[in-house]
This record gives C-alpha cells, sequence and structure tokens, in this order.
C-alpha cells in the first residue's frame, strides 16, 4: 500500500476533476512531501499510473497558454473511489508502522463516516494491543531489558512505539467520538 496512491486519489476526489498541478499543490499545502515520498515526480507518475489501471479518467482541456501540450484533468471512476475507501479503512485499521501512511489516512479522516472511522481505529488500536502482547509474550518472566544490551534496547524500542502508537489511536477515537472533525456523514 503507498502513501502516494491514498494522497493523490484523496485529492482528486476532494476535487472532483483536477490536473496534476492541482494535485500536487494541495499536497504541498498539507506538507505531504515532508512526511511522505509525494513528490513532484511521484505524484505525475501516479497519475499516469492509476490512469492506466483504470482508477481515474483523464480529460483534455484547454491547451496550455505557453505553447505545450494540452492540460490533463483526472478524476476518480468507480473502480477508483472503491479504491481509495478501501485503501483509506486499510490504512486506519492496520497496525502498519509506517508513519506516512497513517499520516496520510488521518489527513482523509473525515471522507469516512465518523462511525466507521471509530470502527477502523479501534481496530488498530486492539491490532496495537495484540503487537505489545506478542513481544511481551517472548520475555522471560521478570526481564530486566537493560542487561540485554543493544538488544534490549531493541526491544524497548518496539514495547515503546507499539505504545505510544495504541496511546495516539485511542486519543483520536476519543476525539472523534467527541466530535471532533465534519465527516462524511454529517452536514
Amino acid at each position: 500500500m503507498s502513501a502516494v496512491r491514498l494522497l493523490v486519489l484523496g485529492a482528486v476526489r476532494r476535487r472532483g476533476r483536477a490536473h496534476g498541478y492541482q494535485v500536487r499543490a494541495d499536497l504541498e499545502s498539507w506538507a505531504a512531501h515532508e512526511w511522505s515520498s509525494a513528490t513532484s515526480g511521484s505524484v505525475y507518475h501516479a497519475l499516469k499510473a492509476m490512469t492506466g489501471q483504470g482508477l481515474l479518467l483523464v480529460h483534455e482541456t484547454t491547451p496550455s497558454a505557453a505553447g505545450g501540450p494540452p492540460r490533463m484533468e483526472y478524476e476518480l471512476t468507480r473502480e477508483g473511489e472503491r479504491a481509495y475507501l478501501a485503501l483509506l479503512r486499510e490504512a486506519l485499521s492496520s497496525r502498519d508502522p509506517r508513519l506516512d501512511l497513517l499520516a496520510a489516512a488521518v489527513g482523509l479522516i473525515e471522507d469516512l463516516p465518523r462511525d466507521q472511522a471509530t470502527d477502523l481505529l479501534r481496530r488498530r488500536a486492539e491490532a496495537m494491543d495484540q503487537w505489545t502482547a506478542s513481544i511481551v509474550e517472548h520475555l522471560p518472566p521478570g526481564a530486566d531489558l537493560s542487561t540485554w544490551g543493544p538488544i534490549g534496547e531493541v526491544v524497548e524500542l518496539w514495547l515503546h512505539t507499539a505504545r505510544s502508537r495504541a496511546e495516539w489511536t485511542h486519543r483520536l477515537i476519543r476525539r472523534l467520538e467527541e466530535g471532533a472533525f465534519r465527516m462524511a456523514d454529517e452536514d
């Protein structure tokens, strides 16, 4: 699963119809180039690839004022809409440790109904809790990781990562339950 793919589909969906420069500008305004691999080249590559896969429909519009080729505008196909929502749901519910994918999904979370978003995040939190348990179950009872040298530090890193991501996920669930954001099923 690619954060760039999710971001590009989300940006096109939010505009309804957009040319590559608009998609790139939207992603830059979200600072996606700082926390993901959404560079200019990857955005244009994703647009072309997803058009070839039937996820985007391309329209030629007015010729360039600078004398170049006509500007191409993209819109999601039905399959593109399904793929986008499937990617968004998967990214929100997965314990996938890739922060760029999670950041993309959270940035686009308003495209889902509130109950669905909280349910997906609950699945993520449960997966994080299971991940933590799977790490701890392999440790000897009363293990002092500080005596394990660098390996102990690696185990501590994984435990800290799992716990902090679960805590963050629970906080986001609470915020959604309290009415944060304007979700897809709300006026």
